[in-house]
This record gives structure tokens, C-alpha cells and sequence, in this order.
């Protein structure tokens, strides 16, 4: 058993542990309250008049603040062992679903609904929950305050709640079980029980600032749309067909025939007026060292190149045309999920890979717009770029840029001892001499250049 199982096993143990901070300092302040009311007048002095008044005062008002947290801390033991019975008896357990939601059409937030069946929630005291994923990581804890009744009645049948959440990548998530817990009006004691909570939820991808580009579709399925260009129908020296009567003979190809004694045809090229489909790639081949991978500053990339992708592919869903995002990998997509609800679904599930290549995903003959990041072998970008035209439209993330901020704003901070508030905070502080930030510079720089030299309409993001 390494390290990291054995922190695991104390964090997963100290969630029963019943005592807070809280108790601590609730106890401190009943001995001082102890102290100051019954504590005997001193010898010698002359107490006020109005001492004994203020002291029954006090005590009246601490005995009825002990008397109510008696009452909470009572109910708090009395519904949750209750709890227990129904989780044993009947197998009620914690469920939860999450949903995604657009505030404004400006950006996706991850919501999480949660419902325990039969439980009470303590007079003045509370029921929250909390949830364990993938590699045992914890969510924060999440409060089930409202009230689930029968139709028509007042009977209450479970407790509900709705909380945002805020979690650090944008990816699918595995959830491996969680936790409710009972507290009193004070938070005196916590008391756990375990839930076997098992699925899986994906954190959306945001809206960033879009930077909308003429883009016209290569692909047609259906004559529905009509384009303002012509657009080149694959044929001549591509494909051929069989000679059939009334061919013109001077398209026979004589060659084939030399070879395999078969009569055949080039098909004449065709400017078509009909585009119906607009075929959106997004390459996450990660042409970097393997070493580099797991680190943090290719998770911030990461998130930062999925919101950009997904800002990008919204905005041209806005138009006319209908979309097609080709995957550069295999993801199991529930069926009941269509158009930029699974796009949002396969671009939060993508990850740096080293699998397929630009070459062997892109296809310049149907691929009408192309996300790239600074990952993307330069070598690798200068081959495609030679098949493509500028009908292709390119949009180039650049990956520092997540990491820009300002210098002096950040000494400062650290001048007066504020210590990073997150993962992305913590890397910006130590980007500036990061191995990775000059590797990545100078790949930018490279792409940026054939971008520039190249026939195709390219935007930076």
C-alpha cells in the first residue's frame, strides 16, 4: 500500500469522525459563559446592585440557547440512526443527476441534483452530501434543503437540493460513491453515512469571446442549401465509371484498358451550386514530450483549448448550415444525445493524445473549418496546408495565453503573502520560467508563420 492509498483511507475514515471545529469553539465559550455567571463575587468587593439582574439575565438566555442546541443535537442522533434503519430496512440511498445550463446563451454550468428518499432533516440542523470521483478525489459538500411531498399532501417523502458544480477539468467524470451528512443548528457534530453512488457526469465546456469567420461548407448530403460560391465536385483524374452508350470515346481512359481490357470513362469535374453539411474538425494530438502529459500546465491547456473549440463550433451553429464534428477519438456517447448537446458531450471527453496524427484526420476535400492548438507538429500542419484552399478556415488557439496575466499585479501578491487561490493561479506564478513555455513559444511561432505563408483564411484565438 503506497502513500496516496493510505491518505485515502485516513480522509475516507476522518468523514465519520462526529466532532467539528465548531465543537471546539462552542465548548470554549460555555466554559467562559460558565465563568463570568457562576463564577463567586471576589471577597472584599462591593458587587452592584444590578449584578444579580444582568447575571439571571445571562443565565436565563444561555440555559434557553442550551436548551434549543439540546433540541437540534437531539433530533440530529434521532434522524440520522432513523436514517440508518430506512438505508438498512428498505435500501433508500442518496440519488443524484446532473444537467447542464445556459444562463444567457454566455455559458454551460454543471448542476447537481440530489434527492435522499425518507430522510428528516434535524429541527434546525441540517442534511448535506458529498461525492467521491475518479482517482478519490471530493467534491465540497452540497446542502439538501427543500422539501419533496406527496402530491396533494403535506406528507414529506424525501429531502431535495440543487447546488452549481465548480470542478477543476473539463472532462467526464466517474463517480465511485459519497456521503450524507446530519448536523446540528451549529454544526457540533457530523454524522456520516455512506452511499453507493456510482455513474458518470462530464463538466461542459464554456462560452469564450468568438471571433466569427465566412465559412462555407464542402460537403453535400442533400440540395436543401444553395452556396454563393461554386463549389469543385470530385471527378476528372479522381474517378472514373464504365463505358455505357452515348459516352463521349474521347474520355476513355486507354491506359486502363491496356491493363485490365475494361472499358472505361473519367468522370467530367462538376462545379456544384449545393453545400449541405459543414464537417468541423478539432485536432488534440499533442506532438510534446511524454513526460509531459500529466502535468498541470497541459490540464489548464487542456480546459482552455476545449472552451475555445467549443465557442468556435457554437457560433457557426448559429448559421445556416447544419454541423458535423469529426472526433479525432472514440468516446461511448449516450444514443439519446444529438446535435450540440453531444458535440459539447465529445469536446468535454477529448484529451492530449499521440494517436492519430493531423494527416491522418483532417480531410482537406470535406474538412471546411480546422481547430488547432500549439501542440500541433508544425511539419505535420505544412503538409495539410498544401492540399487546402482558401475555402478552409483555420482557427489557431494559441495555449499561452491562458497563462498571461500581470507581472506586477502577481508580485505584488506575493509581496503581501497571498498564496494562489487555484491550480491555474499556482501554474501562472511559475510559468514565466517553466521548461514548457519556451517549447511552446517556439512552436507557436512556427505555426503562426506557415499560417501566414498558406492559401487558407486562418484567425488566432
Amino acid at each position: 500500500m503506497n502513500w496516496k492509498q493510505i491518505r485515502w483511507k485516513v480522509r475516507y475514515a476522518w468523514q465519520y469522525f462526529p466532532f467539528t471545529l465548531n465543537t471546539l469553539l462552542c465548548g470554549l465559550a460555555g466554559w467562559g459563559a460558565y465563568a463570568a455567571l457562576y463564577k463567586p463575587t471576589p471577597k472584599g468587593e462591593d458587587p452592584s446592585p444590578l449584578l444579580p439582574f444582568i447575571l439571571l439575565m445571562g443565565k436565563m438566555a444561555v440555559w434557553f440557547a442550551v436548551g434549543l442546541l439540546g433540541l437540534s443535537v437531539l433530533s440530529t442522533f434521532v434522524t440520522y440512526f432513523y436514517y440508518l434503519w430506512l438505508r438498512s430496512k428498505k435500501g433508500y440511498k442518496l440519488q443524484v443527476e446532473f444537467t447542464t445550463e445556459t444562463k444567457k446563451g454566455k455559458k454551460n454550468k454543471l448542476y447537481l441534483n440530489a434527492r435522499l428518499e425518507g430522510a428528516i432533516r434535524p429541527i434546525l440542523g441540517f442534511i448535506k452530501g458529498r461525492l467521491y470521483y475518479d482517482d478519490n478525489l471530493m467534491t465540497d459538500r452540497f446542502g439538501l434543503l427543500s422539501n419533496k411531498r406527496k402530491e396533494q399532501s403535506l406528507w414529506r417523502v424525501a429531502v431535495t437540493g440543487k447546488s452549481r458544480m465548480t470542478l477543476p477539468d473539463i472532462k467526464e467524470y466517474d463517480l465511485k460513491g459519497g456521503f450524507v451528512y446530519f448536523q446540528d443548528m451549529l454544526h457540533l457534530f457530523s454524522l456520516a453515512a455512506a452511499q453507493p453512488v456510482s455513474g458518470h457526469f462530464y463538466q461542459p465546456p464554456v462560452l469564450t469571446e468568438s471571433n466569427d469567420t465566412d465559412v462555407f461548407p464542402k460537403k453535400t448530403e442533400t440540395m436543401d442549401v444553395r452556396i454563393e460560391q461554386l463549389r469543385r465536385v470530385e471527378g476528372e483524374h479522381l474517378n472514373y465509371k464504365d463505358f455505357e452508350s452515348g459516352d463521349d470515346v474521347r474520355r476513355i481512359v486507354w491506359k486502363v484498358y491496356a491493363r485490365n481490357r475494361e472499358l472505361v470513362v473519367r468522370v467530367p469535374e462538376l462545379y456544384e451550386p449545393y453545400a449541405s453539411h459543414l464537417y468541423f474538425y478539432a485536432s488534440f494530438y499533442a506532438s510534446v514530450k511524454q513526460q509531459w502529459m500529466g502535468e498541470g500546465y497541459l490540464k489548464e491547456m487542456l480546459n482552455y483549448y476545449k472552451n475555445n473549440v467549443w465557442t468556435v463550433y457554437d457560433a457557426l451553429s448559429q448559421k445556416e448550415w447544419d454541423m458535423r464534428f469529426m472526433p479525432d477519438q472514440a468516446f461511448n456517447i449516450p444514443e439519446h444525445l444529438a446535435g450540440n448537446e453531444k458535440t459539447a458531450r465529445i469536446i468535454s471527453s477529448s484529451a492530449w493524445h499521440k494517436d492519430a496524427a493531423l494527416q491522418q484526420y483532417f480531410n482537406p476535400n470535406s474538412g471546411a473549418v480546422l481547430c488547432i492548438s500549439s501542440f500541433t507538429d508544425p511539419q505535420e500542419l505544412a503538409n495539410v496546408l498544401e492540399r487546402c484552399n482558401a475555402s478552409t478556415v483555420v482557427y489557431f488557439v494559441k495555449l499561452s495565453n491562458v497563462f498571461r496575466h500581470f507581472a506586477a499585479l502577481s508580485l505584488i501578491g506575493r509581496l503581501i503573502f497571498l498564496p494562489p487561490q487555484d491550480r491555474l493561479s499556482r501554474l501562472r506564478t511559475r510559468w514565466l520560467f517553466s521548461p514548457i513555455r519556451f517549447a511552446v513559444q517556439k512552436q507557436e511561432k512556427e505555426i503562426e508563420e506557415l499560417l501566414r505563408r498558406s492559401d487558407v483564411t486562418s484567425a488566432v484565438l
